[in-house]
C-alpha cells in the first residue's frame, strides 16, 4: 500500500501519457495536479480510463486550458483496480502528478 506522489510524468504534446495505473486488488484515492510551465497556454483532457486511450465516457475534463504557470487539480478523485490516469496535453512543458492513497 503507497502513499504520497503515485506517479509523475512529463506529458509529451499530443500524446496520451500514463500518469498511474491502479494496482490489482486495489482502490485509490488521489488527487491530481497538472501545471503548464510551457511557454504557451494548455489545452488538457484529464481521464480516469480502462487503458491508455480514452473512451470518451472516461473524461473528467475535457479540453480544459491551462494558461502558462498555471495548475489545473482535482482531488477525491476514486479509481479502482487497473484503472489509468491518462492526461494529453496539446502543447509541451505540461508536467502532472498524482498523489494520495491506496487500499487494499
Amino acid at each position: 500500500m503507497a502513499t504520497g506522489i503515485l506517479g509523475q510524468a512529463a506529458v509529451a504534446a499530443a500524446t496520451n501519457t500514463v500518469v498511474y495505473t491502479v494496482p490489482a486488488s486495489t482502490v485509490t484515492v488521489a488527487t491530481i495536479s497538472i501545471v503548464n510551465a510551457g511557454a504557451y497556454p494548455a489545452v488538457v483532457n484529464v481521464a480516469i480510463a480502462s487503458s491508455g486511450t480514452p473512451t470518451a465516457s472516461e473524461y473528467i475534463e475535457y479540453q480544459t486550458v491551462i494558461d502558462v504557470n498555471g495548475v489545473l487539480e482535482r482531488a477525491g478523485i476514486v479509481a479502482n483496480a487497473t484503472e489509468a490516469f491518462v492526461v494529453y496535453s496539446t502543447t509541451a512543458g505540461v508536467s502532472a502528478t498524482i498523489y494520495g492513497y491506496e487500499e487494499v
